[in-house]
């Protein structure tokens, strides 16, 4: 179920998605989601908002990768996600977006449930 979200200290509601997704999942305020993901750009020497730069930081706060079958690439939505997951911390992954699912509910500053998950991160 989608609950509106938005951290950001300003309102702002684009190009900050992980930024939002870890303040969720990781339960800390938009400035430090900010600075853990900037310190791990900073020591990759790399932009922030790279995947595998948020993903390297979340296997540093013990969370897992999990790829999806590829037997319907194009059809299974976050808000399948969500019910075939009503327990638990998620960041997922759609092919431009990133957005946190905490039992079973995701947390965004739009209802992005018809996005498409490529691959999640779960603790």
């Amino acid at each position: 179920m989608y609950q509106e979200y938005n951290p950001n200290p300003t309102g702002k509601r684009r190009e900050d998605c992980v930024i939002r997704a870890l303040t969720k999942a990781l339960n800390v305020d938009w400035d430090t989601a900010y600075m853990k993901l900037s310190a791990k750009g900073f020591e990759e020497k790399e932009m922030p908002s790279v995947n595998w730069v948020w993903g390297a930081l979340l296997r540093d706060m013990k969370f897992t990768r999990v790829g999806l079958p590829n037997t319907c690439p194009a059809c299974y939505t976050l808000k399948d996600f969500c019910r075939d997951n009503p327990n638990g911390t998620f960041i997922v992954a759609t092919g431009t977006h990133v957005v946190a699912v905490v039992d079973g509910n995701y947390f965004d500053s739009w209802d992005s449930g018809d996005q498409v998950v490529t691959y999640f991160f779960r603790r």
